[in-house]
Parts: C-alpha cells; sequence; structure tokens
C-alpha cells in the first residue's frame, strides 16, 4: 500500500516574526521526528497585524526575520520533510499573501499567490477588507510531486470557490490545501463544510492547517489607524476524498495550553491512503462525467 504521511501544525501566531519563528521550527522539528513526509502549517504563519498599516510594515521584514532564517533551519534539519507554511512578501504598494512549499533542502519550490481576496462589508456588522493590504495574484500552480501524491496549494477564502479546487485535481492534484486563518464566526458555520465539500467535489485529500486563538497584535501608540481584533477559529482538518475526517485539532473554545515557553501549538497526523484516493475516482469518474459542453467552460 502506497501512502504518504503528513503532519499539520496550529498556531496561533502575533505579531512578533520571532516569537512566531520559535513556534514554526518546534512544529517543524515534531513533525520531522514523526517522519512526516509534509507538514502543513496555517495562513499567515509569520505574523498577523492589527490594520493594513502594520501589515505592510511587517511584511518588509518577513524576509530576513522569518523566511530566510526559516530556510535555513530546514536545510541544517538535513531530514526528509516537506513544509507547507503561509507568509507575506512585500509587493508594488500593499502585500502578497503567499504559500509556499519548501523541500528538505530548504529550497521554495512552488509559490502560490493568494487569488480571492477576503471583502466583506455587512450592514451593522463587520468590514473586513483584505485587498486593503493584499494585492491579488492571477495564477494557478501546477502541483507538486512528493513520493506519489502530487500537492496543490490554495490559501483560505480560495476554499469557497470550487473552481479552483476542481482545476487543482484536472492539473493532477491528489491533495490539495488551504492554509487559513478562518473567523469564528464563518468557521462554525462553514469551515468543515467547506473542507468536506473540497475534497468530495475534487476527489482529492483536503488538509486545512489553521490559526486557532486570539492573536497578540500588539499595541502602538503611534498608530492612529483602528485596532483590529482578531481571534481564528482552528479546527485544522484532514479530510478524504471519500469526505471522512482523518484527523482535526483543537477550535478556539477549546482550553489550548501552552508550553514552558509560553508558546500555544498542536500538530496531527495522518496516513493518506494512495489506494482509497484511485479506488473512489475508479468507482465514481467525475472528471469523466462533467459536462463542460453544458457549462460553457472547460477546467
Amino acid at each position: 500500500m502506497t501512502s504518504l504521511r503528513i503532519a499539520a501544525g496550529q498556531l496561533s501566531s502575533s505579531s512578533n516574526l520571532s516569537q512566531n519563528l520559535r513556534v514554526v521550527k518546534k512544529l517543524v522539528q515534531k513533525a520531522s521526528k514523526a517522519n512526516s513526509r509534509v507538514l502543513f502549517l496555517p495562513e499567515a504563519t509569520d505574523y498577523i497585524s492589527r490594520n493594513a498599516k502594520h501589515s505592510i510594515e511587517l511584511a518588509q521584514q518577513v524576509n530576513d526575520q522569518f523566511l530566510s532564517p526559516l530556510l535555513e533551519y530546514i536545510k541544517n534539519l538535513n531530514g526528509s520533510t516537506y513544509v507547507s507554511i503561509g507568509i507575506h512578501l512585500p509587493g508594488e504598494k500593499r502585500v502578497k499573501n503567499l504559500h509556499l512549499l519548501i523541500d528538505p533542502k530548504g529550497d521554495v519550490v512552488s509559490r502560490y499567490q493568494k487569488v480571492h481576496l477576503f471583502d466583506v462589508d455587512v450592514p451593522n456588522g463587520p468590514i473586513l477588507k483584505e485587498s486593503n493590504s493584499v494585492e491579488p495574484g492571477n495564477k494557478i500552480e501546477t502541483p507538486v510531486l512528493v513520493d506519489d501524491f502530487k500537492i496543490g496549494l490554495g490559501i483560505c477564502y480560495d476554499i469557497r470557490f470550487p473552481e479552483l479546487a476542481l482545476r487543482l485535481r484536472k492539473l493532477g492534484s491528489d491533495v490539495i490545501t488551504f492554509p487559513s486563518a478562518f473567523t469564528t464566526r464563518t468557521g462554525e458555520a462553514h469551515w468543515e463544510l467547506l473542507s468536506k465539500a473540497r475534497a468530495i467535489d475534487s476527489q482529492c485529500f483536503v488538509v486545512n492547517a489553521a490559526q486557532c486563538g486570539k492573536h497578540d497584535v500588539g499595541n502602538d501608540p503611534n498608530d492612529e489607524s483602528k485596532i483590529i481584533s482578531r481571534i481564528s477559529y482552528g479546527d485544522t482538518i484532514i479530510v478524504d476524498p471519500w469526505g471522512e475526517v482523518l484527523a482535526r485539532g483543537k477550535k478556539y473554545t477549546d482550553e489550548l495550553p501552552k508550553d514552558e515557553d509560553g508558546d500555544y501549538y498542536e500538530i496531527i497526523y495522518a496516513d493518506l491512503d494512495k489506494e482509497k484516493l484511485d479506488k473512489t475516482r475508479v468507482n465514481m469518474p467525475l472528471l469523466d462525467h462533467r459536462r463542460p459542453d453544458v457549462f460553457g467552460y472547460e477546467l
């Protein structure tokens, strides 16, 4: 039986890049010791900011203070674990919300820029404008082969658009991953449902590493911009192509234990079964049954 041992890490990133890097190193080490071939980490693992202005400022520091040290750490670990991680890097006027896949040598082998941005303005409710600070991407990346499994990359809000997952399946994906930082309200309503739906309609394993809990975004008395208080839903989840949950993490409502450094993080594991994946696709060949002639578009 061909299988892929994976890990998915959950944490509560702050606006402190060095603190977040410390937690990520712990997760990478745990995944490596457990012989995981891939460790999946959440969106915005490098930092959670207090507002758009703060995000643009922090993004300038990511390469030197977070990404480069992480790549060096992975390289020096001399292990066999790939790392999927969500970070930010500077754009022209805003930041890029990126999903990187890093190989065990510490090289970035795929880099996806978030296509769908979370812009919500609810009457008498919350206003969340990701586009205030984030530049949208315009490309779906080719899946990356790890052992016998091809891994396709998305990010958070992308999960609400089935076309992206279906396109990744058409490109050969066996695993699709949406690192996320869902709000508590949308998480309660849709997180598990969307994770299962994308697994079922794409006939892929879906691995969604999530931010969890209240984020420490700091406070700058010289910054007059509004501070956005952030609590993320959590519930890191791994779903098979039949929609069955293989593993999941804690939610923001659970007790989130901290280690001796005061860091909260957790890690879950699963073995992805290639035989079950192939059997699901053979028994119900959805791609063969699609009717692009009726829909008016091909994937």
